[in-house]
């Protein structure tokens, strides 16, 4: 058995293993940031962006899907801070090498914890470890080609009065961009927390069941908050990978054992 200085020094081991994987990721994505933030992160700032283009074709088939038939949409992002420029490809270098590195830093978390567990115990744990990475990639997936998006695009049209004129600041532009992709990465691990939640006891199945119509109303009052537009397609478009992600959450919660099972097991010890 492994002493506590021998855990240590294993920990000690992954960080600087994580910590060289990040480095490297990070010059890599600084070499690249100008074509990465020119043809993905300001994506979203032209018409040409896929989401907008495929609204616009849907706009021409019914009223009922936002109107994006404007060809001519671009927002001009400006800097107002002499080191903005450079903070910016820096932090955003970070930023995209912690999410290309993050599959090999389950995988450490993995490595270090799995001594700890019983047989029975890895398959689960190691399961669970890969499918929060999918449901991590999934939910940045959602939020940079949906969330963002409508949010932006709702917010930079948005007139209070025509006598202002939107000028959108660089630091203002990569807050939202990076905090609406990455709250949502967070969020798409909803079914992982509600499965660790019922390991130890604290959910259960029945309960989500019963308070499923409770939730449908959260869940449509965050997806009105996260899209202020307004219009029911982009509500709805919000609304429906959250309510999915509840539903899913029912799914991977253990049934509550009935009190003769777990008599029978006290018995049995």
């Amino acid at each position: 058995m492994m002493s506590f200085w021998g855990h240590l020094e294993n920990l000690r081991w992954a960080l600087m293993r994580v910590a060289g994987v990040l480095l490297v990721f990070m010059i890599v994505c600084f070499c690249c940031m100008p074509y990465l933030f020119e043809h993905f992160v300001l994506a979203p700032t032209t018409s040409h962006f896929p989401l907008y283009r495929w609204l616009s074709r849907l706009g021409e088939i019914s009223s009922f899907f936002p109107d994006f038939s404007d060809d001519s949409y671009s927002v001009e992002i400006i800097n107002i801070n002499v080191a903005s420029q450079f903070m910016t490809h820096i932090s955003t270098s970070f930023w995209f090498a912690l999410v290309l590195a993050f599959p090999y830093l389950v995988f450490e978390i993995w490595h270090f914890v799995q001594p700890a567990l019983f047989v029975n115990e890895r398959r689960s744990v190691g399961f669970a470890f890969f499918f929060g990475t999918i449901m991590f990639f999934l939910g940045c997936f959602v939020g940079y080609f949906l969330v963002f998006p409508f949010t932006f695009r709702f917010l930079t049209e948005y007139q209070l009065s025509s006598m202002i004129t939107n000028q959108i600041s660089l630091n203002s532009y990569m807050s939202n961009f990076l905090l609406m992709i990455f709250v949502m990465g967070i969020v798409f691990e909803l079914p992982l927390l509600a499965w660790l939640l019922s390991k130890l006891g604290l959910l259960t199945r029945a309960t989500l069941r019963k308070y499923r119509r409770y939730a449908v109303v959260v869940l449509v009052v965050l997806a009105a908050i996260i899209t202020p537009s307004g219009d029911p397609f982009t509500l709805m478009v919000v609304f429906l990978p959250l309510y999915l992600l509840y539903e899913l959450s029912i799914r991977f919660v253990q049934e509550e054992k009935p009190e003769a099972d777990d008599e029978e097991e006290k018995e049995e010890n």
